[in-house]
């Protein structure tokens, strides 16, 4: 893959944000515009491929069909026009029996190599995981993708120690699926962020993003990622649930971990744009009350976050820094 910044500042609206203190201009959204990655979307080609049982949970959760989104790929485009950069994340579960092969994945990676990439999902139960992992680097994917509680495994299961073994020596990050919504057959015990406390003191060079905070253990995410240097998370799902945000947010912030968390919108569940229009209105929840606002200047510096750096991804041609992994704050924008 051959990645270059776009040309022009991705089109995100200025919001402004509601705990400014009166009398001070907020500044826009757009000034000084850092570099935007969507670490957290999807696009399939039916919803069967999330499994039956899970396929359902998210067809309840989409509502009626003619509300559903559109998971056209002009769609997704259309939608990714408010990022520099978007990951598409693969899927797989002998559990469920799903699978969003890294075939698919590497297929949509290719129609714009210049900004999308893409994390192989590997499930740790099957046969031939190790080689999976092989397969997605010769496909060009950059990360990999897990569920325990979708997949049925333990986060300490020994041929998930095998997985994650294999991703530090190949320097490919690992983003946890929390799987909390597939449906009756999910493990939730296997979705809870203190248990990677092991794998985390097992692998320190394994850089593990946590998806959605953890939901719906936000205040365990935020421990695991302030006490080990490579953790992270992001915050798709919580940004179409503004009270849950807050409370994430609020916390990362007290807690002094926002610098860990990665901007990710949950596409096709929430566009990119609607989810940073969310993030930078999240204090209007608590006009007229005396609860503490998240400081905008945080709220940027998640929607600005380079995470591929934090990650260590190699994108040729972003410059002599890309690639190089370096510490949350040298990564940072307006922390």
């Amino acid at each position: 893959m051959s990645p270059v910044p776009p040309k022009r500042s991705p089109s995100v609206p200025p919001v402004a944000d509601p705990g400014t203190p009166s009398g001070l201009a907020p500044t826009p959204a757009s000034t000084q515009p850092g570099v935007i990655v969507d670490m957290h979307t999807q696009i399939w080609e039916s919803l069967d491929q999330l499994g039956s049982d899970a396929a359902d949970a998210v067809r309840r959760s989409l509502g009626d069909p003619w509300d559903r989104p559109d998971m056209s790929v002009s769609a997704y485009d259309q939608a990714m026009e408010t990022v520099h950069y978007a990951v598409i994340l693969g899927f797989e579960s002998r559990h469920l029996g799903a699978s969003i092969p890294a075939g698919q994945v590497a297929r949509y990676v290719v129609r714009n190599p210049e900004k999308y990439l893409g994390f192989a999902g590997v499930d740790p139960n099957a046969d031939g995981f190790l080689a999976a992992v092989n397969e997605a680097m010769q496909l060009g994917l950059v990360g990999v993708t897990i569920s325990p509680a979708a997949a049925a495994f333990h986060p300490s299961d020994s041929r998930a120690m095998r997985l994650y073994e294999r991703c530090e020596e190949l320097g490919l990050p690992v983003m946890v699926h929390p799987g909390t919504h597939f449906g009756g057959s999910a493990i939730l015990e296997f979705s809870q962020p203190y248990l990677f406390d092991e794998v985390a003191r097992t692998f320190p060079g394994l850089r593990l993003i946590l998806a959605g905070v953890g939901f719906p253990w936000a205040d365990q995410a935020m421990v695991l990622i302030g006490k080990h240097q490579h953790c992270y998370a992001d915050i798709s799902d919580l940004t179409r649930r503004p009270w849950q945000l807050y409370n994430a947010l609020l916390l990362a912030h007290q807690q002094g971990v926002v610098n860990r968390l990665l901007f990710g919108s949950d596409y096709p569940f929430t566009t990119p744009g609607q989810a940073i229009l969310n993030m930078y209105s999240v204090n209007t929840l608590i006009q007229g009350t005396h609860l503490p606002t998240v400081p905008r200047e945080q709220l940027r510096g998640i929607v600005e976050r380079d995470a591929l750096t934090c990650l260590g991804i190699k994108v040729p041609g972003r410059g002599d820094t890309a690639g190089q992994a370096q510490t949350p704050e040298a990564a940072n924008v307006a922390d």
